[in-house]
């Protein structure tokens, strides 16, 4: 459909959201949560998602410097730059830093920012358990990488086969940090499911039915049912771990009656839908960003929704396909042959889809669409390719060489973490009030994928060749070394992708400091509910509650068809005041309960490692942070909460408080 205006789709400069500049009285989170100290206390979804964002970015940068380590060794033949027992450590944390350090938080930083606002929320179910997650997410990536100080860091591979990881051929701490780091960060990622679960299925704006959810808000949802059904059984299996490393157990010790298959098959029924786990988010982002930049509704949304729990559900039925090798026997192997073959369809559903939305369309190719195009293409590649895997004489010819490190980060990388810059470019104006910088961002973009392609796309050819996975160095003679180049030469490109993302934001938070220009609600003209407040968003999310009647409810507000059946502009977001009822608005208060309850984990991880007598002070921590939170009010009863007149010690406003914080009063 043609659609016309009289103005730039582009808001102009110093268009303001004027629902937001209304009068609010006192409707202020109470003033301990103001200032730098308040990110110790905050239990603000958006705060909280911020700080997500930070970490996962920060260690986005750690686990880089150990990619370009890795490059470095791998770069010609017989390398001697790390030592064969660095380069296992080195290895290990590359690949336990960006899945369970960099993906899944950033994913998380998405999820507790815009969750609440794309359903018309004013917070999480729980806002305190939401901070709680988030300490201690941090909790054990500081635990897991202290192991480098502490007697040698994780060696055996992120996946950590055994019996790899016995004491016998593991003896230092490593393991064990590596074991119980990423049961502290599972117990992160376990509460956080059940909040999102509880906050979208519970607290959606008046109207909004489940198939009025935008697709991100989909995506997000059924990632958090995969992951509170996967992380118990990698929880379990780092349980025994843990005990078999410590406590002399057994239950992967062939000789003593336990299985090494146990460990991969526990592992793995986590580690397939953990692959989803990291690139539905993605998905989800690139659902919202190519809509906007074609300028056309997402093509078949009940498919699109259908296919992302379809792709959920069939990943709980493809794990083995990563035991080919492991002598399961043929009518196993041909049966997750099938069910990988099987997976690739929703996935195609999804990619046809997003086609269909641009053919037609008026595209833009501002940086978010740039990168929202560039998962399109380069997760295509990294599915076609995992497909071959599907072919179990294929697929045992693959394993363990370089042809699945290839295949594995152009789906990761290629779709996961380029959805993720897409994200960041697509949102930034509504977490930070100002746009990044379009010039450095496309010189981000470009840096990225072409060091990217030259990175990953010869592994395929170096796999295909023989080069195993894993290994220390190669010798001359074996000819890998032309292509070991150009990967490594690759590597360094993508650093500086990086660094121009780095640049970026320095360059536009100066720039718009000392040129403020306001971006308005909605510098996109885009289509979900959080485009519909100011730009930052304020504290309390929304000046009334939404009503919502369409899908894509903010877009019909401002455009509609006139007689002759063409779309033309209706209202401008400035223009437009938020439907729905004035309403009192209680905000949780601070905490730093969670904090505390937080950092007892790592302290009785230390324990386990070291010297029980720890867990005399890991208890005091816990103990204190227990009975704190627990005691706590879940608000101050001093402080205001409303449009009205109450006042500040108005005992019926602070009664209706729930134990955990209403979003809605």
């Amino acid at each position: 459909m043609a659609i016309t205006e009289d103005r730039p789709l582009a808001l102009e400069a110093g268009t303001v959201n004027k629902v937001a500049e209304r009068p609010l009285g006192a409707l202020t989170r109470p003033q301990s949560d103001v200032g730098w100290a308040s990110w110790f206390t905050t239990v603000d979804h958006k705060k909280i998602g911020i700080m997500y964002g930070v970490g996962s970015l920060f260690f986005f940068l750690f686990g880089g410097v150990e990619a370009l380590l890795i490059r470095i060794q791998l770069a010609a033949p017989d390398g001697q730059f790390l030592s064969e027992s660095l380069y296992n450590q080195v290895f290990t944390m590359h690949g336990v830093t960006m899945i369970f350090l960099v993906i899944m938080p950033m994913a998380a930083a998405f999820a507790n920012y815009l969750l609440p606002l794309q359903v018309g929320a004013r917070d999480v179910a729980f806002p305190r358990l939401n901070a709680f997650s988030f300490w201690c997410w941090l909790a054990g990536a500081i635990f897991l990488n202290t192991s480098w100080f502490l007697g040698g860091a994780p060696d055996g591979g992120w996946f950590a086969y055994a019996p790899n990881t016995s004491v016998t051929f593991a003896p230092g701490n490593g393991m064990d940090f590596y074991a119980i780091g990423l049961q502290i960060a599972g117990i992160a990622s376990l509460v956080s499911a059940i909040n999102l679960i509880v906050t979208v299925l519970n607290m959606r704006a008046p109207g909004m039915t489940l198939l009025k959810m935008p697709i991100f808000t989909w995506m997000m949802l059924v990632v958090q049912f995969l992951l509170l059904f996967a992380v118990p059984v990698i929880t379990i299996a780092l349980f025994l771990l843990t005990f078999d490393r410590s406590f002399d157990a057994n239950f992967f010790n062939v000789e003593q009656g336990g299985s090494p298959l146990l460990w991969q098959h526990l592992f793995w029924i986590f580690g397939h839908p953990e692959v989803y786990i990291l690139i539905l988010p993605a998905f989800g982002i690139i659902s919202e960003v190519i809509p906007t930049f074609s300028r056309k509704p997402i093509f078949g949304y009940p498919f699109m929704v259908g296919s992302g729990i379809a792709i959920g559900f069939m990943g709980w039925g493809v794990w083995a396909h990563h035991m080919f090798v492991s002598g399961l026997g043929p009518i196993s192997v041909a049966a997750f042959s099938m069910s990988t073959m099987f997976i690739a369809v929703p996935t195609g559903v999804k990619i046809l889809n997003w086609l269909a939305t641009m053919w037609g369309g008026r595209l833009l190719f501002n940086t978010p669409m740039l990168f929202a195009t560039g998962v399109i293409a380069m997760f295509t590649i990294g599915g076609l390719s995992g497909v071959t895997h599907a072919v179990a004489p294929s697929d045992t010819q693959q394993t363990d060489t370089y042809y699945i490190v290839a295949h594995f980060h152009y789906v990761i990388f290629g779709g996961a973490l380029l959805g993720m810059f897409a994200g960041f470019y697509f949102w930034w104006p509504k977490v930070f009030g100002h746009k990044l910088n379009e010039k450095w961002g496309k010189i981000n973009f470009w840096l990225m994928l072409i060091g990217f392609n030259m990175t990953f796309g010869p592994m395929h050819v170096l796999g295909l060749q023989g080069m195993a996975r894993r290994h220390h160095s190669y010798a001359s003679e074996d000819g890998f070394g032309f292509w070991n180049g150009i990967v490594s030469a690759g590597a360094f490109v993508i650093a500086l992708g990086t660094l121009a993302f780095l640049i970026n934001i320095w360059i536009s938070a100066r720039s718009a400091k000392k040129n403020p220009v306001e971006v308005g609600p909605d510098p996109w003209d885009a289509r979900s509910l959080e485009w519909s407040t100011a730009s930052p968003t304020p504290v309390h999310n929304f000046d009334v509650d939404p009503v919502v009647e369409f899908q894509d409810d903010w877009w019909h507000r401002k455009w509609g068809k006139n007689e002759d059946g063409k779309i033309v502009r209706k209202a401008y977001p400035e223009d437009i005041a938020q439907d729905g009822s004035a309403t009192d608005v209680h905000l949780p208060s601070p905490s730093y309960w969670p904090l505390v309850l937080s950092l007892s984990l790592p302290v009785i991880g230390y324990a386990v490692i070291f010297t029980f007598w720890l867990l005399i002070p890991a208890g005091a921590l816990f103990l204190a942070g227990f009975l704190g939170w627990a005691l706590e009010p879940a608000d101050d009863p001093e402080a205001a909460h409303g449009h009205d007149d109450h006042g500040p010690n108005d005992a019926d406003a602070s009664a209706d408080a729930e134990a955990e914080g209403a979003s809605h009063v």
